[in-house]
């Protein structure tokens, strides 16, 4: 049975999770269109995840997407974190506040969350997916038997290899033109970079599960071609940005609509891991003479977010974790369900094309 039978999808299309930008209402949304809508809840805690999923599925009886952190936190470097403090301190002072004493790895992955693990057994959503690693076997076995469809991320043949040997159902071939977190599993490990066609077909010929294309992908058109390189899936994170449903705020979505959005590009300096930004002035201290390097993840992104709550407070948007991909440049604001037509038609008649140049 292929994943659009299983799951009641008339859209090849799934909609990336983006915690803290999903919500409940777009992923019923894009759920209620034929796609499949997500929420990521890897920077809630257990109670708010539980209330994600009621909101989910207050609004669709149809099948949706859970997505969860499963990062090796880094080890805590109090030498390396307060010189990142320190080094941070006069934008702080720009928008007058001081920054935290210490840094809190604000979000605990799943693997070191019981509270967590037990939501997700409860609730047994239609589909779980992981981000930065792999569960262990006894909750993707739990999982598998109530049912849940399991996908996990792979920014690699090797972590793919990884993804097929511990029993998830799908692998999400995500390539380095995607925005938000690269979900590599070890930070430390040389990262290829591999793109989403090159990964996508790498994965197709590779693995035996079916194959999720994601990174870069904003129109009906890539969708086809994800599906040519042997994808059965495509999925796309930018293009739900500008949907009123999400809760990406009125600077985001300037942002994202603004000339910034072709210069996209890789920054730890937000979080302490690789993730795919808009430019602004955070990503811009990377050019700073004398760049610190940042604390590790996710210790970092607790100095982040203070700063940029610092400088919202002033009227100053730069600091925010405006993550978006290399597609960016063709974001359409429109609302979800509209998106997900409007994605059908452009892939039928991308189609449609390609059987006439046939």
């Amino acid at each position: 049975m292929s994943i659009l039978d299983r799951l009641g999808l008339s859209v090849p299309v799934i909609q990336a999770p983006m915690a803290g930008t999903s919500t409940p209402e777009l992923a019923a949304a894009v759920s209620n269109a034929g796609g499949l809508g997500s929420i990521g809840v890897g920077s809630t805690d257990a109670a708010g995840a539980r209330a994600m999923i009621a909101q989910v599925r207050e609004r669709t009886d149809r099948a949706f997407n859970v997505n969860f952190f499963v990062h090796r936190p880094d080890e805590p470097d109090p030498e390396r974190e307060a010189a990142w403090i320190d080094w941070l301190r006069s934008l702080f002072a720009e928008f007058g506040a001081q920054p935290p004493r210490t840094l809190r790895p604000i979000y605990t992955s799943l693997n070191d969350d019981p509270d967590m693990q037990a939501i997700v057994l409860e609730t047994r959503p239609p589909v779980v997916s992981f981000h930065f690693g792999l569960p262990p076997a006894s909750l993707i076995a739990a999982l598998k038997q109530g049912g849940s469809l399991l996908l996990a991320s792979a920014t690699s043949p090797e972590e793919a290899r990884l993804v097929e040997a511990a029993g998830i159902d799908m692998v999400v071939a995500q390539g380095i033109e995607a925005g938000g977190h690269r979900g590599i599993f070890d930070p430390a490990a040389p990262d290829d970079g591999l793109g989403t066609m090159a990964l996508t077909r790498l994965l197709a010929r590779e693995c035996r599960i079916p194959v999720i294309a994601a990174g870069g992908i904003m129109d009906g058109a890539g969708i086809a071609a994800a599906l040519d390189l042997g994808a059965v899936a495509a999925q796309l994170g930018t293009a739900f940005i500008a949907c009123p449903e999400s809760a990406a705020d009125d600077a985001y979505r300037q942002a994202l609509a603004g000339p910034g959005s072709a210069h996209t590009r890789l920054t730890t300096l937000i979080s302490g891991r690789p993730a795919r930004a808009l430019p602004n002035r955070f990503t811009a201290l990377a050019d700073k003479e004398g760049a610190c390097r940042p604390a590790g993840y996710p210790m970092a992104y607790d100095a982040g977010k203070a700063l940029h709550a610092a400088a919202k407070a002033k009227g100053e948007h730069g600091f925010g974790a405006q993550w978006a991909g290399q597609g960016a440049p063709l974001a359409r604001a429109m609302p979800a369900a509209a998106l997900v037509a409007v994605l059908s038609d452009e892939l039928r008649q991308a189609r449609r094309a390609a059987i006439g140049e046939g």
